[in-house]
């Protein structure tokens, strides 16, 4: 680790700089793995979130792994690339056990597991491969919707969290964080109070801070749960911020506070697995949701640093 940092310290930057990208490895033993899922060719908005693992590990390569405002210096941290899931052709049912099978070869040795989607369909895998039983897992999504829609119709990255429910997940492990006015309906709003889910809209995101909310959460559920599964849905993010977000809104998030609380997730302990979802590179401006999903990665390794 000391040799791969005074190597740099040495290195001109006329011609490169270490990157975020250069710490991905195929070191067995490092204590954070990174994986692609590529699920979203069916999307309800249609688009290809599928597209969204390789542009995310490309972008990195922008990313430095310095962050002047807190000093840290990521370059002592070695992250296992586990490549992506073969299951790009599949339909979200068949994707399920191969998905999950993926997650849990990782997490069940690492102490962090990042899962880079694809669209809100990998969360429910994600899940199951960090526990198969489902009852010592707790889940806090920042989303700005419940993901409660029926499965009558079939799996689709509108329901994951309805279908983590009706899979035996209680609904008391599960909070949601940045719910937003207008891209929800009064069955989902029902579903998730008869449920017993947290419920944490935008308006107290602005009113009281997201980090603190998040915190409050994450205790929550440490009360109740081993380990945590995180689902980032970009599109909690204010829309003009993340254009490339099929579902982003009108008076979402700001990054920065995205960011602030992308680092203080990962420093929880409990933190065991976390997924980024949502960001469609089809639509993508300027590079700005690629940049804006590389920056959360570089945020998650931070903040594991500090743990």
């Amino acid at each position: 680790m000391a040799g791969r940092s005074n190597k740099a310290e040495e290195m001109s930057e006329n011609r490169s700089w270490l990157s975020i990208h250069s710490l991905l490895s195929g070191d067995a033993a490092a204590r954070v793995a990174l994986i692609g899922l590529p699920m979203g060719r069916d999307s309800i908005s249609p688009g290809r979130c599928d597209l969204a693992p390789d542009v995310i590990r490309t972008t990195l390569k922008r990313m430095s792994v310095y962050d002047l405002e807190t000093q840290t210096d990521l370059s002592r941290l070695t992250i296992f690339d586990g490549g992506n899931a073969d299951i790009a052709e599949l339909g979200y049912a068949a994707a399920l056990e191969p998905a999950a099978h993926a997650v849990r070869a990782q997490t069940g040795r690492r102490a962090l597991t990042i899962l880079l989607g694809g669209d809100n369909a990998i969360t429910r895998p994600g899940v199951h491969g960090l526990d198969p039983t489902l009852k010592n897992v707790g889940v806090l999504t920042l989303d700005a919707h419940f993901d409660l829609r029926d499965t009558d119709g079939g799996l689709n990255n509108g329901n994951p969290i309805q279908a983590l429910l009706e899979d035996g997940l209680p609904g008391a492990h599960i909070s949601q964080v940045g719910l937003a006015p207008f891209a929800n309906t009064r069955k989902a709003h029902g579903k998730a109070k008869a449920a017993g889910i947290s419920i944490r809209t935008i308006s107290e995101c602005h009113q009281n801070g997201l980090v603190p909310i998040v915190r409050e959460e994450l205790d929550r559920l440490s009360g109740l749960c081993d380990r945590i599964y995180v689902d980032f849905d970009i599109d909690v993010i204010e829309r003009a911020q993340m254009p490339a977000a099929p579902g982003a809104r009108a008076g979402g998030i700001s990054a920065r506070e995205f960011f602030a609380a992308s680092r203080a997730i990962a420093a929880h302990a409990k933190v065991a697995c976390v997924d980024l979802v949502e960001f469609d590179p089809s639509t993508d401006v300027n590079a700005i949701g690629a940049l804006t999903a590389a920056r959360w990665v570089a945020e998650i390794f931070a903040g594991f640093l500090t743990r």
